[in-house]
């Protein structure tokens, strides 16, 4: 893969995905779609990893994906376009913001985006449990995981109940748990 043709997909996925690592999500299932060196399949892997390892979520899946694209080369490639875009945006914002904080339209700029965040972020949860509880290579509604699924219900039942646990006893416990149950 061309490294400079990386930079610019991941300087564009840094634009766009707006609301945090995981709005990144939708466009790294885009980059499997375009790209044959990037199998839809192992992104939910590719998650849970950057996930686990210190950093943002986005920087550290685009650096996993740059990885599998171009080597360590393409990791640094891929994470430094990624906040390349974002780093220019913050500057400038920051320079002008206290000019138009209280500008209607500014105001409403970030009214409007907050839905849109709040929407990559639904799709990209949707791809997550999607990946996660059924078959890959079926219609979605055709085989469920069972395992997966009850670990899933499990997990949330303890997160909604538990809501003081550790981020870490989840970690653990699925990684753990995937051993034990060989998902």
């Amino acid at each position: 893969m061309d490294v400079l043709l990386l930079y610019f997909e991941f300087v564009t996925i840094g634009l766009f995905s707006i609301g945090g690592g995981l709005a990144t999500l939708p466009f790294i299932y885009r980059l499997a779609e375009k790209y044959a060196w990037l199998d839809a399949a192992r992104i939910p892997d590719m998650l849970a990893v950057a996930q686990i390892i210190p950093g943002a979520i986005g920087v550290n899946l685009g650096a996993y994906t740059g990885l599998i694209a171009a080597g360590p080369v393409g990791a640094l490639t891929a994470a430094v376009g990624l906040i390349t875009g974002p780093v220019v945006i913050i500057i400038v914002i920051a320079r002008l913001y206290d000019g138009f904080r209280k500008n209607n339209v500014t105001r409403r700029v970030f009214e409007g985006l907050r839905p849109a965040a709040a929407g990559l972020l639904a799709a990209a949860g949707y791809g997550m449990l999607r990946s996660s509880l059924f078959q890959s290579g079926v219609d979605w509604y055709a085989v469920l995981k069972p395992r997966e699924c009850i670990l899933f219900i499990v997990f949330y039942i303890l997160l909604v109940k538990l809501k003081k646990l550790s981020t870490l006893f989840f970690i653990i416990s699925g990684a753990f748990a995937g051993i034990v149950l060989r998902l």
